[in-house]
């Protein structure tokens, strides 16, 4: 028996109790190191009444989410930097108005006080030869409106939430197309609907490869979690990406 005092009183502990609970003070304190990242900004999250309804897997879904709309931020900025036509086509000035404008939308999908677009009708408008409209804003409309419709357009998770498996892993797929077509599409004189990864006479620039990347793994990896966790198996199909044919969400 390990005889402990706090101020003035005092406790009388078993000697494998008190293993425990310097454990348990341990991982507190590990997990209390919160990630600091490049942009400034902390991992650190302000306790929300909100998050008792919450489950594990309700946290980890809006993480993944909010990295995911991180990295569709960025595809937006550098492709507007890419593509200054599309730009000025914007009517904004600068490139952070830009995509404000395509972002911006989001919650009037999640409370439906506006219309949700067809991210399928966006997609195949973006590389229609004849379009004179922004195609910046229209392949990011329909990208983002895509990931959000496997997130069935909420940004809020509870136990009483189910989010599909199948969703997930179909978005996955569906990024897989989308990045083809973004990369390979060109109007009948040869020249790029829109410029993004580069290789041949410049510097190679495949940062557009690596964050598309790292969004369909992101997809990927939620979709393993929450079949996991809801014994409900994915159906995985061959996608032709070149076929620019989506899977249903």
């Amino acid at each position: 028996m390990t005889t402990v005092r706090f101020g003035t009183t005092t406790f009388n502990f078993g000697l494998p109790l008190l293993i425990g609970l310097l454990l348990l003070v341990g991982l507190t304190g590990c997990a209390s190191q919160d990630i600091h990242r490049k942009d400034g900004l902390s991992s650190a999250r302000t306790f929300n009444p909100a998050n008792l309804a919450k489950g594990e897997i309700d946290m980890v879904a809006e993480l993944h989410q909010r990295e995911a709309l991180k990295s569709l931020r960025l595809l937006s900025e550098k492709l507007y930097r890419r593509n200054p036509q599309e730009l000025r086509k914007s009517g904004h000035a600068s490139t952070a108005a830009a995509c404000e404008r395509i972002f911006e939308q989001i919650p009037g999908w999640t409370d439906k006080s506006a219309p949700i677009p067809s991210w399928e009708e966006h997609f195949k408008l973006t590389f229609q030869e004849d379009y004179s409209g922004d195609r910046v804003r229209t392949f990011m409309t329909a990208l983002t409106s895509m990931l959000m419709a496997a997130y069935d357009y909420k940004t809020a998770f509870f136990l009483t939430d189910s989010l599909s498996a199948q969703k997930l892993y179909n978005s996955a797929r569906n990024l897989e197309v989308a990045v083809w077509k973004l990369s390979n599409a060109q109007s009948t004189h040869g020249a790029k609907l829109l410029i993004s990864n580069s290789m041949d006479g410049e510097v190679a620039n495949l940062s557009f490869e690596r964050e598309f990347g790292k969004l369909i793994a992101q997809q990927d990896m939620l979709a393993l979690v929450i079949e996991d966790r809801s014994n409900r198996s994915i159906s995985r199909v061959f996608q032709n990406a070149a076929a620019f044919v989506f899977l249903p969400l």
